[in-house]
Protein backbone atom coordinates (compact mmCIF):
# COMPACT_ATOMS: atom_id res chain seq x y z
CA UNK A 1 0.00 0.00 0.00
CA UNK A 2 1.05 3.25 -1.11
CA UNK A 3 -1.17 6.65 -0.15
CA UNK A 4 -0.57 10.25 -0.42
CA UNK A 5 -1.97 13.55 1.14
CA UNK A 6 -3.19 16.17 -0.68
CA UNK A 7 -4.41 19.84 -0.22
CA UNK A 8 -4.48 22.00 3.28
CA UNK A 9 -7.84 22.85 4.71
CA UNK A 10 -9.71 20.04 3.05
CA UNK A 11 -7.55 17.02 2.44
CA UNK A 12 -7.76 13.92 0.88
CA UNK A 13 -5.40 11.17 1.20
CA UNK A 14 -5.59 8.83 -2.10
CA UNK A 15 -3.94 5.33 -1.37
CA UNK A 16 -2.86 2.60 -4.56
CA UNK A 17 -3.21 -0.69 -3.52
CA UNK A 18 -1.41 -3.88 -4.66
CA UNK A 19 -4.05 -6.73 -6.22
CA UNK A 20 -5.67 -8.64 -2.76
CA UNK A 21 -4.95 -5.66 -0.72
CA UNK A 22 -7.77 -4.77 1.09
CA UNK A 23 -8.21 -1.21 2.92
CA UNK A 24 -12.15 -0.22 4.87
CA UNK A 25 -13.98 2.68 5.58
CA UNK A 26 -16.79 4.18 7.52
CA UNK A 27 -19.44 4.63 5.42
CA UNK A 28 -19.63 8.49 3.42
CA UNK A 29 -16.28 9.04 3.06
CA UNK A 30 -15.01 7.61 -0.24
CA UNK A 31 -14.24 9.87 -2.80
CA UNK A 32 -13.49 8.29 -6.10
CA UNK A 33 -11.61 5.18 -7.19
CA UNK A 34 -10.84 3.07 -10.12
CA UNK A 35 -12.63 0.36 -11.46
CA UNK A 36 -10.05 -2.14 -9.96
CA UNK A 37 -12.23 -1.49 -6.64
CA UNK A 38 -14.16 -3.84 -5.97
CA UNK A 39 -16.42 -2.25 -2.64
CA UNK A 40 -18.19 -4.37 0.18
CA UNK A 41 -20.44 -2.89 2.49
CA UNK A 42 -21.13 -4.77 6.20
CA UNK A 43 -21.84 -4.49 9.65
CA UNK A 44 -18.21 -5.42 10.43
CA UNK A 45 -18.61 -8.16 12.81
CA UNK A 46 -22.63 -8.14 13.11
CA UNK A 47 -25.37 -5.94 14.42
CA UNK A 48 -23.71 -5.81 17.79
CA UNK A 49 -20.55 -4.34 16.16
CA UNK A 50 -22.42 -1.61 14.34
CA UNK A 51 -24.13 -0.44 17.07
CA UNK A 52 -21.38 0.27 18.94
CA UNK A 53 -19.75 1.94 16.48
CA UNK A 54 -22.98 3.73 15.84
CA UNK A 55 -22.64 4.62 19.64
CA UNK A 56 -18.69 5.83 19.47
CA UNK A 57 -19.71 8.37 16.76
CA UNK A 58 -19.04 6.12 13.86
CA UNK A 59 -21.09 4.45 11.18
CA UNK A 60 -23.41 1.37 11.51
CA UNK A 61 -21.71 -0.01 8.58
CA UNK A 62 -18.23 0.24 6.94
CA UNK A 63 -17.21 -0.72 3.50
CA UNK A 64 -13.98 -2.50 2.46
CA UNK A 65 -12.40 -1.82 -0.59
CA UNK A 66 -10.52 -4.70 -2.13
CA UNK A 67 -8.11 -4.50 -5.12
CA UNK A 68 -8.86 -6.42 -7.80
CA UNK A 69 -5.88 -5.56 -9.75
CA UNK A 70 -3.78 -2.32 -9.59
CA UNK A 71 -5.92 -0.15 -6.93
CA UNK A 72 -6.21 3.14 -6.61
CA UNK A 73 -8.59 4.85 -3.92
CA UNK A 74 -9.47 8.42 -2.23
CA UNK A 75 -10.82 9.80 1.22
CA UNK A 76 -11.81 12.47 2.79
CA UNK A 77 -13.19 13.95 5.53
CA UNK A 78 -16.62 16.14 6.40
CA UNK A 79 -15.25 19.05 7.53
CA UNK A 80 -12.05 21.07 7.36
CA UNK A 81 -9.42 19.36 9.33
CA UNK A 82 -6.05 17.45 8.74
CA UNK A 83 -5.82 13.83 8.15
CA UNK A 84 -3.28 12.34 10.59
CA UNK A 85 -1.81 8.70 9.07
CA UNK A 86 -0.27 6.86 12.11
CA UNK A 87 1.54 3.66 11.26
CA UNK A 88 0.41 1.00 14.70
CA UNK A 89 2.71 -2.31 15.20
CA UNK A 90 1.04 -5.21 16.22
CA UNK A 91 -0.91 -4.60 19.16
CA UNK A 92 -0.25 -0.73 19.56
CA UNK A 93 -3.41 1.11 20.43
CA UNK A 94 -4.75 4.60 20.40
CA UNK A 95 -7.54 6.17 21.74
CA UNK A 96 -9.76 8.75 19.44
CA UNK A 97 -12.52 11.25 20.18
CA UNK A 98 -15.39 10.47 18.56
CA UNK A 99 -15.40 10.86 14.20
CA UNK A 100 -12.22 10.37 14.25
CA UNK A 101 -11.45 7.40 12.25
CA UNK A 102 -11.60 8.10 8.50
CA UNK A 103 -9.96 4.73 7.02
CA UNK A 104 -7.18 2.12 7.51
CA UNK A 105 -5.54 -1.04 6.43
CA UNK A 106 -8.31 -3.96 6.58
CA UNK A 107 -5.57 -5.27 9.47
CA UNK A 108 -6.68 -2.71 11.91
CA UNK A 109 -9.31 -2.84 14.23
CA UNK A 110 -11.45 -0.55 15.16
CA UNK A 111 -13.48 -0.82 17.95
CA UNK A 112 -14.85 1.52 21.01
CA UNK A 113 -13.59 2.77 24.22
CA UNK A 114 -14.83 3.80 27.79
CA UNK A 115 -14.16 6.74 29.80
CA UNK A 116 -12.99 5.37 33.01
CA UNK A 117 -13.67 8.21 35.34
CA UNK A 118 -17.38 9.26 35.90
CA UNK A 119 -16.42 12.66 35.80
CA UNK A 120 -14.74 12.61 32.71
CA UNK A 121 -17.62 10.80 31.33
CA UNK A 122 -20.12 13.42 32.02
CA UNK A 123 -18.34 16.59 32.01
CA UNK A 124 -14.90 15.71 29.44
CA UNK A 125 -17.24 16.93 26.16
CA UNK A 126 -17.15 13.70 24.62
CA UNK A 127 -19.08 11.90 26.56
CA UNK A 128 -18.80 7.77 28.22
CA UNK A 129 -17.63 6.02 24.59
CA UNK A 130 -14.86 7.21 22.34
CA UNK A 131 -13.00 5.37 19.72
CA UNK A 132 -10.10 2.97 19.43
CA UNK A 133 -7.92 1.36 17.04
CA UNK A 134 -5.12 -1.20 17.26
CA UNK A 135 -2.91 -2.85 14.85
CA UNK A 136 -0.95 -3.74 13.08
CA UNK A 137 -1.28 -1.74 10.40
CA UNK A 138 -1.76 1.95 8.65
CA UNK A 139 -4.67 4.01 10.10
CA UNK A 140 -5.80 7.63 9.20
CA UNK A 141 -7.60 9.78 12.03
CA UNK A 142 -9.27 13.12 11.18
CA UNK A 143 -8.38 15.69 13.56
CA UNK A 144 -10.27 19.56 13.38
CA UNK A 145 -8.35 21.89 12.23
CA UNK A 146 -4.49 22.16 12.47
CA UNK A 147 -2.88 19.33 14.73
CA UNK A 148 -0.41 20.34 17.78
CA UNK A 149 1.19 17.05 18.80
CA UNK A 150 3.11 16.47 22.51
CA UNK A 151 5.01 13.36 24.56
CA UNK A 152 4.54 13.83 28.18
CA UNK A 153 6.79 12.74 30.51
CA UNK A 154 5.35 10.06 33.56
CA UNK A 155 3.01 12.77 36.01
CA UNK A 156 3.29 16.16 33.54
CA UNK A 157 -0.14 17.43 33.36
CA UNK A 158 -1.74 19.26 30.63
CA UNK A 159 -5.25 21.19 30.87
CA UNK A 160 -6.74 21.42 27.63
CA UNK A 161 -10.46 22.49 26.71
CA UNK A 162 -11.93 19.25 26.28
CA UNK A 163 -13.06 19.95 22.59
CA UNK A 164 -9.23 20.02 21.39
CA UNK A 165 -8.39 16.77 22.70
CA UNK A 166 -8.08 14.33 19.44
CA UNK A 167 -5.98 11.00 19.93
CA UNK A 168 -4.10 10.04 22.84
CA UNK A 169 -1.75 6.92 23.87
CA UNK A 170 -4.05 4.21 25.99
CA UNK A 171 -0.86 5.74 28.84
CA UNK A 172 -2.53 8.86 29.44
CA UNK A 173 -4.88 9.47 31.77
CA UNK A 174 -7.78 11.53 30.91
CA UNK A 175 -9.81 13.38 33.86
CA UNK A 176 -11.46 16.27 34.73
CA UNK A 177 -10.97 19.20 36.83
CA UNK A 178 -12.91 22.41 37.71
CA UNK A 179 -11.68 26.15 36.33
CA UNK A 180 -10.29 27.71 39.83
CA UNK A 181 -11.45 31.21 40.40
CA UNK A 182 -14.90 33.05 40.61
CA UNK A 183 -14.71 35.35 37.87
CA UNK A 184 -12.92 32.38 35.93
CA UNK A 185 -15.98 30.70 36.00
CA UNK A 186 -18.76 33.52 34.93
CA UNK A 187 -16.33 35.09 32.07
CA UNK A 188 -13.42 33.30 31.06
CA UNK A 189 -15.91 31.71 28.69
CA UNK A 190 -14.49 28.13 29.15
CA UNK A 191 -16.66 26.35 31.47
CA UNK A 192 -17.00 25.09 34.42
CA UNK A 193 -14.11 22.31 33.94
CA UNK A 194 -11.09 21.54 31.53
CA UNK A 195 -9.60 18.21 30.75
CA UNK A 196 -6.40 17.02 32.37
CA UNK A 197 -4.13 14.36 30.21
CA UNK A 198 -1.59 12.98 32.65
CA UNK A 199 1.52 11.43 31.14
CA UNK A 200 3.01 9.13 30.23
CA UNK A 201 2.29 8.92 26.52
CA UNK A 202 1.76 11.14 23.21
CA UNK A 203 -1.42 13.35 22.69
CA UNK A 204 -2.40 15.15 19.53
CA UNK A 205 -4.52 18.35 20.01
CA UNK A 206 -6.87 19.56 17.42
CA UNK A 207 -6.41 23.48 17.12
CA UNK A 208 -10.56 23.68 15.14
CA UNK A 209 -13.45 21.36 17.21
CA UNK A 210 -16.28 21.10 14.91
CA UNK A 211 -18.97 22.30 17.45
CA UNK A 212 -16.76 25.43 17.37
CA UNK A 213 -17.01 25.87 14.16
CA UNK A 214 -20.75 25.44 14.62
CA UNK A 215 -21.67 27.47 17.08
CA UNK A 216 -19.76 30.63 15.13
CA UNK A 217 -21.85 30.04 12.28
CA UNK A 218 -24.85 29.69 14.08
CA UNK A 219 -24.33 33.12 14.96
CA UNK A 220 -25.21 34.33 11.55
CA UNK A 221 -28.28 32.49 11.23
CA UNK A 222 -31.20 33.87 10.93
CA UNK A 223 -33.89 33.36 13.62
CA UNK A 224 -30.97 34.49 16.36
CA UNK A 225 -31.51 37.88 18.21
CA UNK A 226 -29.91 40.26 16.35
CA UNK A 227 -31.55 38.61 13.00
CA UNK A 228 -34.88 38.71 14.68
CA UNK A 229 -34.35 42.87 15.66
CA UNK A 230 -32.88 43.70 12.09
CA UNK A 231 -36.11 42.16 10.63
CA UNK A 232 -35.80 39.93 6.71
CA UNK A 233 -33.41 42.21 6.01
CA UNK A 234 -30.70 41.11 8.77
CA UNK A 235 -31.65 37.44 8.32
CA UNK A 236 -30.76 37.94 4.13
CA UNK A 237 -27.63 39.75 5.21
CA UNK A 238 -26.94 36.67 7.34
CA UNK A 239 -27.49 34.07 5.17
CA UNK A 240 -24.94 35.53 2.61
CA UNK A 241 -22.25 35.89 5.88
CA UNK A 242 -22.97 32.13 6.29
CA UNK A 243 -22.45 31.80 2.45
CA UNK A 244 -19.66 33.96 2.52
CA UNK A 245 -17.87 31.60 5.41
CA UNK A 246 -18.81 28.42 4.48
CA UNK A 247 -17.49 29.32 0.45
CA UNK A 248 -13.97 30.12 2.54
CA UNK A 249 -13.89 27.24 4.15
CA UNK A 250 -14.54 25.28 1.47
CA UNK A 251 -13.30 27.14 -1.47
CA UNK A 252 -16.37 27.78 -3.44
CA UNK A 253 -15.91 30.63 -5.81
CA UNK A 254 -18.20 33.34 -6.57
CA UNK A 255 -21.09 33.27 -9.28
CA UNK A 256 -19.18 35.50 -11.64
CA UNK A 257 -16.08 32.95 -11.25
CA UNK A 258 -18.72 30.24 -12.10
CA UNK A 259 -19.70 31.80 -15.48
CA UNK A 260 -16.19 33.22 -16.88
Amino acid sequence: MKYELSGTVMQTVSIDLAPGEVVYSQTNSMCWMNDSIEMNTHTGGGIFSGLMRSFGGGSFFITDFTARGEGHVAFAPRFPGTIMPVPLAAGQSLICRKETFLCAEKSVTLEVAWQKRLGAGFFGGEGFILQKVTGPGTVFLDLSGEVVEKDLAPGERLLVHAGHVGVMDPTVTFDIQMVKGFKNILFGGEGLFLATLTGPGHVALQSMPIMNLAEEIGRYLPGRAEASNSGSVGGAAAAVTVGGILGGLFGGGSSDDNSA
